[in-house]
C-alpha cells in the first residue's frame, strides 16, 4: 500500500534539491509533498531524460501497429503488450510510491484511504484515474472528487466533502445533513453538539432556508434548543428555557425581524414566556402560565397596553397586542 500523506501540498516543496538517484530505493527521512498550484490542474513535472521518452514513443508505436496488423488477435496481444511496457515504465521509477490527499477532515481520511485500492508499485501510467475517482466518490463523507498523476511517483486526490449543516431527528433516527438536506453516511450525530438540532418530516429540506436567519441573531440563536418542523410549512422553535417561538409559514424572515424589535425594546427573551405566537399577522399572542409575575410587571411591557383599565391577569391569560393601543399608564389599584 503506498504511503498516504494527509493535505496534499506543503510550501516550499518547489525549492527543495532533488535527491541523488542511490536514495530512491531507501528508507529515508519522509519526502515533501509536491507542489500543486491552484486547484490541481497542474499534474506536476515530468523529468525524464531524452532516452526515456525515445524508448517510450517507440513501444507505444509498435504496440499500435501490432494491434492493427493482426485483427481479432489484436486485443489479447495488445494486453501482452501493455503489460509489458508498464512494466518496462515501473522498472524506470515511475510507480506509485506515495497518495496524497486534500480537502478531507480527520474523521473521513481512513475511510478515503481505504478506497483508493491502489497497490504500492503499480506503474503510475497503468491506474485507472477514473475507477479510483469513483471509488473515493462512494465515500459517504465525499461530494466530489479529483484525481491526478504527480509524476514520477504520486497520486494526488482532491476531495470535496458535504458541509454539516444540522441534526436532523425525525421519526426515532438522528443523522448529520448537508446544506441540501442530504444524509451524510457514516457521520456521528454525537460529535457535532454545536450543530442546530432540527426536528420532524421535512425538517432536512427546509432547514437550510431558516438556519441562516437564526444564525444572523445571535442572542436568538443562543437560546434555541431545537428547531421544529410542523405540518412541514413552517417552524417552532423551541427555546432553552421551555419556551416556545411561532413562526408562520410565510415571510419568517419579516416575523423575525419584529421579534428582534421587540426583544431590542423589552428585552422579551428574558421574561420567561412560554409561548410567542407570531403566526397572525398585526397580532401577537404571548402566554406566561405562571402567576408569580406581577401586575406591574405586565404593565411595564410596551406590547401589553390593554384598553381596559380594570383588567387582571391570571394565571394562562393570553396576553394580545393590536394595531391600536392604550397609553401604558398602570390602572388604580
Amino acid at each position: 500500500m503506498p504511503a498516504v500523506v494527509r493535505g496534499g501540498r506543503r510550501q516550499g516543496a518547489s525549492a527543495a534539491p532533488r535527491r541523488a538517484p542511490q536514495a530512491r530505493g531507501g528508507r529515508g527521512g519522509r519526502s515533501a509533498a509536491p507542489q500543486v498550484h491552484g486547484n490541481g490542474a497542474a499534474l506536476g513535472k515530468l523529468d525524464l531524460s531524452p532516452r526515456i521518452v525515445a524508448l517510450l514513443m517507440a513501444l507505444s508505436v509498435g504496440a499500435l501497429g501490432i494491434v492493427l496488423a493482426t485483427g481479432s488477435r489484436g486485443e489479447r496481444i495488445g494486453n501482452s503488450l501493455s503489460g509489458g511496457m508498464n512494466a518496462a515504465i515501473a522498472a524506470t521509477g515511475m510507480k506509485l510510491d506515495r497518495v496524497y490527499i486534500e480537502g478531507e477532515s480527520p474523521e473521513a481520511t481512513r475511510d478515503i484511504q481505504r478506497a483508493v485500492q491502489v497497490p504500492a508499485g503499480q506503474a503510475l501510467t497503468s491506474i485507472d484515474l477514473e475507477a479510483v475517482r469513483q471509488r473515493v466518490e462512494a465515500v459517504g463523507w465525499v461530494k466530489s472528487a479529483r484525481v491526478s498523476r504527480l509524476f514520477p511517483n504520486s497520486l494526488l486526490i482532491q476531495v470535496q466533502e458535504h458541509d454539516r449543516l444540522a441534526i436532523w431527528q425525525s421519526q426515532g433516527e438522528v443523522h448529520v445533513i448537508d446544506a441540501s438536506g442530504q444524509v451524510i453516511p457514516n457521520a456521528d450525530p454525537g460529535r457535532y453538539p454545536r450543530l442546530p438540532l432540527v426536528v420532524g418530516v421535512g425538517a432536512d429540506q427546509a432547514a437550510a432556508e431558516i438556519l441562516p436567519l437564526i444564525a444572523e441573531r445571535r442572542r436568538l440563536a443562543g437560546r434555541i434548543e431545537a428547531l421544529v418542523r410542523v405540518d412541514d410549512r413552517r417552524w417552532d422553535l423551541r427555546l432553552k428555557d421551555g419556551s416556545l417561538i411561532q413562526l408562520p409559514a410565510l415571510h419568517q424572515e419579516a416575523a423575525l425581524i419584529q421579534l428582534d424589535e421587540m426583544d431590542h425594546r423589552e428585552r422579551l427573551l428574558d421574561l420567561g414566556f412560554s409561548r410567542v405566537d407570531l403566526r397572525t399577522p398585526r397580532l401577537w399572542l404571548c402566554a406566561r402560565p405562571a402567576p408569580t409575575l406581577e401586575r406591574t410587571d405586565l404593565w411595564r411591557l410596551n406590547v401589553l397596553k390593554p384598553l381596559r383599565q380594570d383588567w387582571t391577569p391570571g394565571p394562562g391569560r393570553v396576553l394580545r397586542r393590536r394595531s391600536t393601543w392604550a397609553s401604558p399608564r398602570l390602572p388604580a389599584s
